[in-house]
């Protein structure tokens, strides 16, 4: 493909939107997004994600659009849909195979479609392939061509940003992966790295998170253990840290779109293919039930049913992604307890929390008092930023600060409260 391509992202979410942008400085790009709403707040320079700022919107020459031919005769489809899990925790490959649909239905010969979604090796060439087969008609590997980027994008980090990071990529035949370093490579200052095949592609970011994610279960575990010790798991922290070659992983909830479902995938690949995975689901169990013990120990603290102020509901500190957060473990966990939770959250939508947890959420602080306990689930800013008067003005005298992420350690607390942290 010598002549400059035509792109078009699929998916303009939390990995396709700031993608598009990136690409759209270098390239003609269509954005594409099923959600007609998603693309009409887009065309008024909204990102509700809060990735891309409306400057950078506004300027972009990207198209952004909701109908389907709008993409077709671009050259190069960059799918970034979401890939999910079940109730049951198994894969839910359901949006990549919509997505697969949607190209296959559009693309014509020479195309190559690109996946960045979180699947486990095999799912591109396996799967992907004939579903788009089946829908163009086209031939893989003759008609068109299929290549691997995986996405690492992590919400609110304005360091490792898309434009910033190394770029793994793999194609289905050497042409197609030096392509991709040629469309990759002006996009981000991180340079590209060519993998060996596109199933080492998928491989490499199914264990990103999985590794992030067993990393965490051991903390977590011996946050618990340490609880029955009376001993602050960041103390002992601060002192194994100083060990250089010590891994510094924190405990508490792990949720997102990545971390808290990636290694599933990893694990019904082992499964399908006859091996036990015992240290993937067993840092899945711990980390997925690091909610309800949160919510037993802090309700052992309480005298009887009482009244609480839950301080965050992202999944992260200062995002509005509300993706399987872990925080609602915890809420529906003092509730089974029988205590009255109210939830707020700075950045969260409250119709995508009603929608998805059945929350209503409080609009502010102001004016809340007699709380028999605060917890702070979630470090945003504002909540770091407390002062033994927003503890005194929320809490009844001698009420509990229960500190799930280290909030406030080191900082002065109101005398007459008790404090439970990690």
């Amino acid at each position: 493909m010598n002549k400059t391509p035509k792109i078009a992202v699929i998916g303009l979410g939390y990995v396709g939107l700031p993608l598009a942008i990136g690409i759209a400085r270098h390239f003609p790009t269509v954005g594409f997004d099923i959600s007609e709403p998603r693309v009409a707040e887009l065309h008024q320079g909204f990102d509700r994600t809060g990735e891309v700022d409306r400057a950078n919107l506004r300027a972009s020459t990207i198209k952004l659009s909701a109908k389907i031919d709008d993409i077709k005769g671009c050259d190069v489809f960059i799918v970034t849909v979401p890939t999910p899990v079940t109730d049951d925790n198994r894969p839910d490959l359901g949006p990549v195979m919509s997505a697969c649909k949607s190209v296959g239905a559009v693309m014509g010969k020479g195309a190559v479609v690109v996946f960045e979604s979180t699947v486990y090796p095999g799912v591109t060439e396996d799967l992907c392939g004939p579903a788009l087969e089946q829908v163009s008609g086209l031939k893989c590997g003759t008609d068109f061509f299929l290549g691997y980027s995986p996405e690492r994008i992590n919400p609110g980090d304005r360091e490792h940003t898309v434009d910033r990071i190394t770029k793994v990529i793999a194609g289905q035949t050497p042409e197609i992966t030096e392509l991709l370093a040629r469309v990759y490579g002006v996009v981000t200052s991180g340079g590209v790295f060519r993998a060996a095949s596109i199933r080492v592609a998928e491989a490499a970011k199914v264990i990103e998170n999985a590794q992030r994610d067993i990393n965490i279960a051991f903390i977590n575990e011996i946050t618990q253990i340490f609880q029955k010790l009376d001993i602050s798991v960041y103390d002992v922290l601060d002192a194994s840290a100083t060990k250089w070659n010590f891994l510094n992983f924190k405990p508490g909830l792990v949720g997102g779109h990545c971390i808290g479902v990636d290694p599933f995938y990893l694990a019904q690949c082992a499964l399908d293919n006859g091996h036990h995975p015992e240290v993937i689901l067993a840092g899945r169990r711990i980390n997925d039930g690091m909610g309800p013990w949160i919510a037993d120990k802090i309700s052992d603290l309480l005298a009887g049913p009482s009244r609480v102020l839950m301080l965050g509901l992202t999944f992260k500190e200062n995002v509005p992604d509300l993706r399987n957060s872990k925080v609602i473990d915890v809420i529906r966990g003092l509730r089974a307890k029988g205590h009255s939770v109210d939830v707020h959250d700075p950045y969260a939508d409250p119709v995508e929390a009603k929608h998805e947890y059945d929350e209503t959420l409080i609009p502010a602080l102001d004016g809340l008092s007699d709380y028999d306990c605060v917890v702070g689930a979630v470090p945003h800013d504002s909540y770091c930023a407390f002062t033994p008067e927003n503890f005194d003005a929320l809490l009844k005298q001698g009420g509990l600060i229960a500190d799930v992420k280290a909030l406030w350690r080191g900082k002065e607390l109101p005398a007459n409260m008790r404090l439970w942290r990690l």
